[in-house]
């Protein structure tokens, strides 16, 4: 983003490309228990209202995510099993015990979890926010106060929060949300992921959003990460008369996606359900990179069985005849427990038996699952690939791809995500058909960062050179054994990032369909060997800026110009 005339500019980490002003409407705070709150005389009477008001917040929650898309319907389900959760209720019921008034233990037993979800790190740190969301809606029904959240909003406004629970940005009223900025808040949460979805620029990590006063007109940039404080009118119209540059550039973006000089590189939607499917399948892409099954499993109390899922599969390649489909399999655990799929608890769970380790231990759960989209495919003409997650060996994908091509599926493939996965590719991928380089993981197990942790979003930068390393040695493994090499992480929409994936060798991008026509715009303006060229300044660089800095200097000025 240009210097502002006027206004002071605040700086985050950008997590959803594009450019918008407007005035600041702030979240209301959580609800808080008061100090001065009666102790608890019963505490049976006092757990059974406690456990009343969970169970509203579940409802509550289980409406939103009927009316939600599918990436927000999974994530709310997800936070409908926090709101049902027996240990928390039981941490709840050992305050009431000692006295502790109903909402001090309410706010007592979320407190004590999420310190436990913080220790855990990975996955679990990463629902931090939607527990204390959960216990603060909880904690308004105990106090027959209203909830906390977005208020009504009358035009057109900037959402500015500490942090967006899933209840409150997957139910966000697009017409009126031009942008979303927050203090907390990582590349790869909750909110980053929705709002680039939705299309809604967002940025997070911004030490001062909550302190900007309601009205205060701010503009944001998604691309850089940056908020201006009271632009001038003179700045405010350059960002309008960037964005009709941006549209008249994207106008022309059309076809499958292809270099300068004719290499070809598939463009692809991550989708996670039924309604991504028919959206992303009525748009100009080349099929699917990720299909994430999870919400075909959480919502449910017993395994789905074979006919079940096959109609939820036609469903999703239905909209996809003729094109492929990359199908991610079950991937719970950690942060998606299952209580059919239950193995116990685990000390580090984001390192533990999840993924496909979960699979080899309920092998019958996998192969229904392959079974049935063997089914679905075999019914809709779609080309189905499927892939295991959290593969770090090359017997556990030999294992896998055996599998999947008893159950008569001819493409077996798994996602790169696990460092030694990527270093050992040519081995990992000798008897697979393929490999998807899921950046967001890769980036925190290389970088050894907790995604979110906030004070760390720089060690997640996916320009990081030592990610970047991996990356490049991971597609020159699967080069050398003749797989193709895809991207379904964030990483993938960057079009200056996407240029330097191209030039390592990979061959398709998946992303939010958002962001197809602008990747589709910077491969068609430089050639293979320049993306090759871009490649070597950025594994080059001494830091992630530096090889930002360099790619960014070095590509078409067409591009950066929008970007």
């Amino acid at each position: 983003m240009a210097d502002p005339v006027q206004g002071r500019t605040l700086r985050g980490i950008g997590v959803s490309p594009g450019t918008a002003s407007g005035p600041v409407v702030q979240v209301a705070p959580p609800v808080r228990a008061p100090a001065d709150e009666p102790a608890t005389t019963d505490a049976d009477a006092a757990l059974v209202e406690v456990k009343a008001a969970f169970e509203a917040v579940a409802l509550d929650l289980e409406e939103r995510a009927a009316r939600a898309d599918d990436t927000a319907q999974q994530i709310l389900r997800a936070t409908v099993l926090i709101a049902r959760d027996r240990s928390l209720s039981k941490a709840i019921a050992k305050h009431l015990a000692t006295g502790t008034g109903k909402a001090n233990a309410v706010h007592a037993g979320v407190e004590e979890f999420a310190a436990q979800f913080e220790a855990l790190g990975g996955y679990f740190a990463e629902r931090v926010t939607d527990l204390r969301d959960v216990g603060s809606r909880a904690l308004a029904q105990v106090l027959g106060v209203p909830a906390p959240g977005i208020p009504e909003l009358t035009g057109p406004s900037v959402v500015v929060a500490h942090d967006l629970a899933p209840s409150e940005t997957a139910t966000l009223d697009r017409s009126k949300v031009v942008a979303i900025v927050t203090s907390a808040g990582g590349r790869t949460s909750h909110t980053a992921i929705l709002a680039a979805q939705m299309g809604i620029p967002a940025v997070v990590q911004v030490a001062e959003a909550t302190a900007l006063p309601v009205g205060t007109l701010v503009a944001v940039d998604g691309d850089a990460g940056e908020v201006v404080v009271d632009p001038s009118e003179d700045f405010v119209a350059s960002l309008s008369v960037r964005r009709a540059k941006l549209t008249a550039a994207l106008s022309g973006s059309a076809g499958p996606g292809v270099t300068r000089d004719g290499h070809a590189v598939a463009l692809l939607a991550n989708i996670g359900g039924v309604a991504d499917a028919v959206e992303a399948g009525a748009q100009d892409l080349e099929g699917v990179g990720l299909f994430r099954t999870e919400f075909v499993f959480l919502s449910a109390d017993t395994a789905p069985t074979l006919d079940e899922q096959a109609e939820i599969y036609r469903q999703v390649f239905a909209p996809f005849e003729g094109r492929r489909v990359v199908v991610r399999t079950l991937d719970a655990g950690a942060d998606k427990p299952l209580a059919f799929a239950d193995l116990g608890p685990e000390e580090n769970p984001a390192l533990g038996r999840r993924g496909l380790r979960l699979s080899a231990e309920l092998p019958e759960l996998l192969d229904t699952q392959l079974e049935a989209l063997a089914v679905a495919a075999r019914d809709t003409g779609a080309d189905v690939r499927v892939m295991a997650p959290m593969v770090a060996t090359a017997e556990e994908a030999d294992w896998f791809a055996r599998r999947v091509r008893e159950n008569g599926l001819p493409k077996a493939g798994v996602m790169i995500e696990v460092p030694g996965a990527a270093l050992r590719a040519e081995h990992v991928l000798a008897d697979c058909d393929f490999g998807s380089l899921g950046t967001n993981d890769l980036a925190q197990y290389t970088m050894a960062a907790d995604r979110m942790q906030g004070a760390l979003s720089d060690l997640l930068d996916p320009w990081q050179p030592a990610v970047l390393d991996v990356i490049q040695a991971a597609c020159r493994g699967a080069a050398r054994v003749g797989r193709p090499m895809g991207v379904c992480g964030e990483a993938g929409g960057d079009p200056l990032l996407a240029l330097v994936l191209v030039g390592m060798g990979v061959s398709s991008l998946s992303m939010a369909p958002s962001k197809v026509p602008l990747v589709r715009l910077a491969l068609s303006l430089h050639s293979l060997p320049e993306c090759q060229l871009l490649a070597t300044l950025a594994t080059s660089a001494r830091t992630a800026v530096d090889g930002l800095e360099a790619v960014r200097a070095a590509a078409k000025g067409e591009l950066t110009a929008l970007v």
